[in-house]
């Protein structure tokens, strides 16, 4: 496994968030520095949350939920025009969440964390951390037998050694009970059970370089994983395994769109985006006509396909991800960096940035061709 570099280490990581080090925990036995405070201490409760920075946002039934800065959750009920804050056990930032239902989501983000509501969003509690994810990394370790377990104790106690500094920046869930995260130098663990309980996975991931994972999606029956580096794997034996895909760049993927017509989108670095229509057996480059990085993207509920960009940009997808149209108009925000973006009931866009959150109307004449 990769080590961190001991001081500062900046992670392009579609939400353009900055990985914060943290210090050491302890493990398994093993000793280490304290634990961070933002592990156990609540995300602030205050006015100022609504123009936090935030790096998610996400459906959960009608209710549309965001996630950010220092711990901070944001629901609204009326499409994204009022917000209230959530309660939440930490205050790390946040990088991603999703929800399988109206009531059941995830949240993850620094250090290691990883959050679960039972109601649509309103209280979180925390069911993992970096501290726990070495301390199981270690037992996982102890457990294995054959030339894989001397690499697997070495990378488990790097893990005890470097703390809980390592982020997590996607999850996928495709019922409430099984799902993954995933994260920096190859985190990855799985659960069968709602999160009770977590198992490494990184050593079924094809990743011998340790590089970050940054998005994960599933459609026709197979899991995809996208990565730095040019990074594709495809799991075909739901979850046992991920082998490599042959990639046509070389650049960061920070995303993947799976539509509902099983295609498939990876995007990220400088405007890239590439398509697929055979399970990422063969890709075509998809001409995005900008140069900004690609953030974050979702399916609207009629199949369009939206991106957004760390330049402020709105895309548009109407053939399913074989071209983009950028959407313009006085409803869209000041070009600031993007996030993410999801679909409110009303059929608007709410886009997720470093200025807080923002609804874009959606409206045909607003549509302009690259």
């Amino acid at each position: 496994m990769a080590r961190l570099n001991p001081g500062a280490l900046s992670v392009m990581f579609g939400a353009c968030a900055t990985l914060v080090l943290a210090t050491t925990a302890v493990a398994e036995g093993v000793t280490a520095a304290a634990v961070p405070v933002a592990l156990s201490q609540p995300a602030l409760l205050t006015p100022k949350a609504l123009g936090a920075a935030m790096l998610a946002v996400a459906s959960a039934g009608k209710r549309l939920v965001a996630a950010g800065e220092r711990g901070t959750i944001l629901y609204s009920d009326d499409a994204g025009r009022n917000w209230l804050q959530a309660r939440v056990p930490v205050s790390v930032s946040l990088t991603a969440l999703k929800f399988v239902d109206d009531k059941q989501g995830w949240a993850v983000g620094h250090q290691g964390v990883v959050l679960h509501s039972a109601d649509g969003g309103v209280t979180w509690s925390k069911q993992l951390d970096g501290i726990h994810v070495a301390a199981l990394a270690v037992r996982a370790a102890a457990a294995m037998t054959g030339p894989e377990q001397q690499r697997a104790q070495a990378d488990a106690q790097h893990l005890v050694d470097d703390g809980p500094d390592k982020p997590f920046l996607d999850l996928y869930f495709d019922s409430a009970s099984s799902g993954y995260v995933l994260g920096a130098y190859n985190l990855m663990l799985r659960t069968t059970d709602g999160g009770a309980t977590w198992q490494p996975w990184q050593s079924r991931v094809a990743n011998p370089k340790g590089l970050h994972l940054y998005g994960m999606q599933g459609t026709g029956g197979a899991l995809y994983l996208a990565g730095e580096q040019g990074l594709l794997l495809r799991s075909t034996d739901q979850g046992a395994s991920f082998v490599t895909l042959a990639t046509p760049y070389k650049g960061s993927y920070f995303g993947l769109l799976a539509t509902r017509s099983g295609a498939l989108l990876a995007y990220g670095l400088r405007g890239n985006a590439w398509w697929s229509g055979d399970q990422g057996i063969s890709w075509n480059k998809v001409d995005t006509g900008i140069q900004a990085s690609l953030a974050g993207g979702a399916e609207l509920a009629d199949g369009t396909l939206v991106l957004v960009s760390q330049g402020g940009d709105v895309l548009l997808s109407r053939d399913q991800g074989r071209s983009f149209v950028a959407q313009t108009g006085g409803s869209l925000p000041p070009a600031l960096p993007l996030a993410a973006v999801a679909q409110a009931n009303d059929g608007a866009l709410v886009v997720a940035g470093l200025r807080g959150l923002r609804r874009v109307a959606m409206a045909t004449s607003s549509v302009r061709q690259q």
